[in-house]
C-alpha cells in the first residue's frame, strides 16, 4: 500500500506542475485544489482511521490553510523585486509569522493550533 501512496502521489505533484507548464490559470487552479488534504483522507479512510481523524485532519488543514494566504498574495510582488530564493524565503517567514499570529488569536476561541 505504501508503494501505491508514493506513486499517486508523486503521479499527480508531477501532472499538476507538467500542466503549470502549460497553462498558469490552469497550474494555479490544480495547485489550489485541496489535492493533498483529499489524497490523505482518502489513504486516511482506506487504511481504516477512524472518522473523527478524518474530521481533525479538515479541521485543522482548514486553519493551517488561512496562514498561507497573505505569502500567495506578496510573492508575485517580491518575486519582481528580489528574485526567487529571497522572495521564497521572505514568504516562508511571513507565512510563520501569520501562523503564529492566528495561533495567538484563535486561542482565546478554544481553537489550539500548536
Amino acid at each position: 500500500m505504501l508503494v501505491i501512496k508514493y506513486l499517486v502521489s508523486a503521479a499527480i505533484i508531477v501532472l499538476v506542475s507538467e500542466l503549470a507548464k502549460q497553462s498558469d490559470r490552469v497550474g494555479a487552479l490544480l495547485a489550489s485544489l485541496p489535492v493533498v488534504t483529499l489524497m490523505v483522507l482518502v489513504w486516511l479512510y482506506f487504511e481504516g482511521q477512524p472518522t473523527a481523524k478524518l474530521a481533525n485532519h479538515a479541521w485543522y488543514t482548514f486553519w493551517y490553510v488561512l496562514p498561507t494566504l497573505p505569502m500567495f498574495a506578496l510573492f508575485p510582488a517580491m518575486l519582481e523585486r528580489w528574485g526567487f530564493w529571497l522572495a521564497l524565503l521572505v514568504s516562508a517567514f511571513l507565512t510563520v509569522f501569520c501562523f503564529a499570529l492566528l495561533a495567538f488569536l484563535v486561542k482565546r476561541w478554544g481553537i489550539d493550533l500548536w
